[in-house]
């Protein structure tokens, strides 16, 4: 068993100085994420035809990498798309985008990450009516996905971000009522940390559900540039049987280089 590395790349203009580590396209980040030795990125596209795909085959051919993950965020915070949305038609236009960038990973076998895209209850919505609106498409979506032999990936995100599901055990009660088996949580450290009382616990917990981890430190910089100690998380995720990416889903501080090699360093530390 052996963990991989990865790392983020965003395409989206709207999201810059969010937490993604590389800024300046698929070319550069190809180039220094096999620099460093990384084993894959992970995609954040404003839509499924940003990236052309014979481009990327090749990059990803040249560079030897693979594609962990894409993001479907850009649904939320470009074009304002929710699961949870009170209007059927908007929710149907969120599934549409979903199933499109479900699409667009397929190509690379790499799954794609259901996050702000979740959205919240409040208003109309109340929490049951929300998390029936999210089960619906998350029913509708894990099939979807399964056609491209991948799973979906679902992730509790903290307070701050929604008010749904925000634990890996909610998480996992959640997948419990859904009628697909095809949805793995992503567990992302940086949410654990302000909703989770023992991250290695919570991993525990997760056994079995566990699809994607987002490695990353309390203050969501690269691992080792706050105050996570993360080798007992590490310690659960062996026990679990996690074989995944460790993907840094982290701001760019200082820079997006040393960000990235950062969280090299501390990915070979911690799983040496």
């Amino acid at each position: 068993m052996s963990f991989k590395s990865a790392i983020t790349v965003s395409l989206v203009e709207e999201a810059r100085g969010g937490p993604f580590v590389y800024w300046d396209g698929m070319q550069d980040a190809c180039e220094k994420a096999s620099a460093l030795g990384f084993d894959a990125i992970e995609i954040f596209a404003p839509g499924p035809d940003a990236v052309d795909e014979a481009e990327l085959k090749g990059l990803l051919e040249k560079h030897d990498l693979v594609v962990a993950a894409v993001g479907t965020g850009a649904g939320m915070v470009k074009h304002g798309l929710s699961l949870t949305n009170p209007d059927a038609d908007h929710r149907a236009k969120a599934r549409d985008f979903v199933k499109q960038m479900i699409d667009f990973g397929g190509v690379y076998n790499a799954p794609a990450i259901i996050g702000s895209m979740q959205g919240k209850w409040g208003g109309d919505v109340s929490r049951d009516q929300a998390l029936a609106y999210l089960r619906e498409a998350l029913n509708e979506l894990g099939p979807y996905a399964a056609q491209h032999n991948v799973p979906l990936f679902y992730e509790p995100l903290n307070r701050y971000e929604t008010n749904l599901l925000r634990t890996v055990a909610e998480g996992v009660e959640f997948c419990k009522t859904l009628d697909n088996d095809n949805i793995k949580l992503l567990a992302d450290l940086f949410h654990m940390n302000i909703e989770e009382a023992d991250l290695a616990a919570a991993i525990r917990e997760g056994k079995g559900y566990v699809g994607h981890i987002h490695f990353v430190d309390s203050n969501r910089q690269a691992a080792g540039m706050g105050h996570m100690d993360h080798a007992p998380i590490i310690a659960a995720l062996k026990d679990i049987g996690y074989d995944g990416y460790l993907c840094a889903e982290a701001f760019a501080l200082p820079d997006s280089d040393t960000a990235a090699r950062n969280t090299i360093e501390a990915f070979k530390r911690l799983t040496a």
